[in-house]
């Protein structure tokens, strides 16, 4: 089960406090990370925030929570049973407000002991007065220490809070959004800057000193024998036709040229092959144009025609995009946006007919060629007329300068057109970088925008939260128990497959598809069932149940491979065994502040594995025996000491 290459937000720094952070900080940040599920690392720092003096209602309310989520009471070792204990000392109320009033329901849960003179009731009451956030944080975190009446009635609310908040806050809109990378800002390949022989200059500055010298002693000899007719044709027909052969021609030239070559990027045929190397830069982009152009396909067409048709439109845009942003700290995946724009509008110009636009604009006007082909004649004509003038007064003259034109026009002809067009083409290929980049700017505004409402993390947790009730509801009515007939319950989560996944800097992973299993243990045994999240849409697939006996768990180990690969295996007596992959193999960098092993921890804290292990654990060890062990469990708050002293 090879999970790809993960999304990782680094610009968030929800759950990284900074090694001088005050203990405010520190709370925050705990605070933060217990919304996320991570349970260890959020007690940690919220009870160093204590330990250095940070105290209010609210700091006691969450101390209590991340003390106790996500496990019961039997799991709490003995130090932490004596802060429990002492915490009403160490943590005293200050004053009578809504964090307060959710303290004193967390320590009535806690003392709570069903007999006749509960008054179940009145306990439910003080919960249902409590405002939405400690209720919603108590149902979420405390599920695990509930006992009896108290957890019926506990777990009702639970399941209404989760079939309320399962697909509430758009979730089935916005779920992808967490797994798309932080988006790589527009860029566009630069223009060549024109690049020019020195031959060429050398050419054409000699052509046209060559052409200005016999031009002039030209008309010096006319001027010299009153030829004023010819000399003026020379002057004025031949300035005219030379400005307009020269400057209409080189527009005629460059027009032909750039369309032959837009012609040639437009260009039909097979599929162009890679030679860039696997899991380069490069590569991951050929893949992605591959894909965003199999995914906008013109209606009625087939996919192998239109790769045809775009062959070349596809490698002109490939090679700019690879140019651009050639380097380690780009990955591909950030320019995803691009590469679907890209092929979003080759698709938007086939489909309306202006694909081939340039055509148009780049052909040459009738009126452009007439210039060029007039004032080429003009200037052929009065060279003509001017050189027979002389010829009748001065042969020597008239053959020297004759020679010298031709020689200084041929040179400048061949040299300057070459310097105008580079000239030129620098210019359109600015002006088309530019306009590519305003259009890359425009949908990177545009995806920045969709982007906007991304899930936090928290989102994330209590989303799934939200899952796990529900398919431990699923168990419960499938095999027809109430919440009193559950002596305990686990969950087990793993990504699904190759499921993309994400997380923020410090945070666990999130996958678009887990696999879900709820071990539900009643008097009759373990009833098990596993299911494939399809997280984006909350919905369950791939149902498989299992029962077995507490006698028939014959092992439960986490395997742990150098590469930080975690696989959890259930062994039942007939050799049956339950894999599970936790965690792939390692391949993501770190980010800053983050120590080695630490993502796989905070991801295995949040997927609830250490209180699955104890209890499956437990029952591989000790069978039916450990649920009269656990039946007995005393109260924290009260003489747990012996009890625990004594196992």
């Amino acid at each position: 089960m090879g999970v790809q290459a993960g999304v990782v937000h680094g610009d968030v720094n929800n759950y990284m406090a900074p090694p001088d952070a005050t203990p405010e900080e520190k709370f925050e940040t705990g605070m933060r990370l217990l919304d996320s599920g991570a349970r260890e690392r959020a007690w940690h720092l919220i009870n160093d925030a204590v330990v250095a003096g940070y105290s209010t209602n609210r700091v006691c309310f969450y101390w209590l929570l991340a003390l106790l989520s996500g496990r019961t009471q039997d799991e709490l070792p003995d130090e932490e049973i004596a802060s429990l204990r002492d915490s009403a000392r160490r943590l005293p109320l200050t004053q009578d407000d809504s964090w307060a009033e959710g303290v004193r329901v967390i320590r009535r849960l806690l003392d709570f002991d069903e007999g006749p003179d509960t008054d179940v009731p009145v306990l439910i009451m003080e919960f249902d007065r409590l405002r939405p956030i400690q209720r919603a944080l108590i149902l979420r975190h405390l599920e695990m220490v509930l006992k009896g009446q108290l957890k019926e009635q506990m777990w009702m609310r639970s399941l209404d809070r989760a079939c309320e908040g399962q697909l509430a806050d758009g979730r089935k809109d916005r779920v992808w959004k967490f797994f798309q990378p932080t988006p790589a800002g527009p860029r566009v390949r630069q223009a060549d800057p024109p690049a020019i022989a020195v031959g060429t200059w050398a050419q054409a500055l000699t052509g046209t000193l060559l052409w200005l010298a016999a031009t002039a002693f030209l008309g010096y000899l006319l001027a010299r024998g009153g030829l004023l007719i010819p000399l003026f044709a020379l002057l004025l027909a031949g300035g005219v036709g030379g400005y307009l052969a020269a400057g209409n021609g080189i527009e005629w030239r460059f027009r032909s040229q750039r369309r032959r070559a837009k012609d040639a990027e437009h260009a039909m045929g097979p599929p162009p092959k890679t030679t860039a190397p696997p899991g380069g830069f490069a590569r991951s982009v050929d893949h992605r144009f591959d894909h965003y152009f199999a995914l906008y396909v013109p209606h009625g067409m087939e996919r192998d025609a239109w790769f045809a048709q775009t062959a070349g439109i596809r490698k002109r845009l490939r090679d700019e995009i690879v140019e651009a942003y050639r380097e380690k700290r780009t990955p591909a995946k950030t320019i995803n946006w691009l590469i679907r724009d890209r092929a979003s509008q080759v698709r938007t110009r086939w489909a309306n007919g202006t694909l081939w636009d340039y055509r148009v604009e780049l052909a040459t006007p009738p009126r452009t060629k007439a210039a060029a082909l007039l004032g080429a004649l003009l200037y052929v004509a009065a060279e003509i007329w001017a050189e027979r003038a002389v010829l009748g007064i001065d042969l020597l003259g008239a053959i020297l300068t004759t020679l010298l034109i031709v020689a200084g026009s041929w040179l400048a002809i061949r040299a300057w057109p070459v310097i105008a067009l580079e000239y030129r083409r620098y210019t359109a290929d600015k002006a088309e970088a530019q306009n590519r980049l305003d259009e890359s700017e425009i949908a990177f505004a545009r995806w920045k925008e969709r982007l906007s409402d991304r899930p936090q993390d928290r989102e994330m947790a209590e989303w799934l939260d939200h899952d796990r009730q529900m398919l431990l509801n699923e168990a419960l009515q499938h095999y027809r128990l109430s919440m009193r007939n559950v002596i305990a319950h686990a969950f087990l989560e793993a990504p699904a497959g190759s499921a993309d996944r994400a997380r923020v800097r410090g945070g666990p992973w999130r996958y678009k598809r887990y696999h879900l299993l709820v071990f539900v243990l009643t008097n009759d045994g373990v009833r098990q069932l596993a299911v494939t999240l399809d997280f984006a849409n909350a919905t369950f697939h791939d149902r498989h149940r299992l029962n077995y006996r507490f006698e028939a768990v014959a092992s439960v180990r986490v395997r742990h491979r150098d590469d930080d690969e975690r696989t959890f295996e259930l062994t039942l007596m007939d050799g049956q065994k339950i894999d599970v992959q936790m965690l792939e193999a390692a391949t993501e960098e770190l980010q800053e502040g983050e120590a080695p092993g630490s993502v796989s921890t905070v991801t295995l804290d949040a997927a609830g594995l250490h209180h699955t292990l104890h209890v499956l654990e437990g029952i591989a060890a000790e069978g039916r025996a450990w649920l009269s062990r656990d039946r007995r469990r005393g109260d924290p708050l009260a003489g747990t000491e012996n009890t625990r002293s004594q196992r």
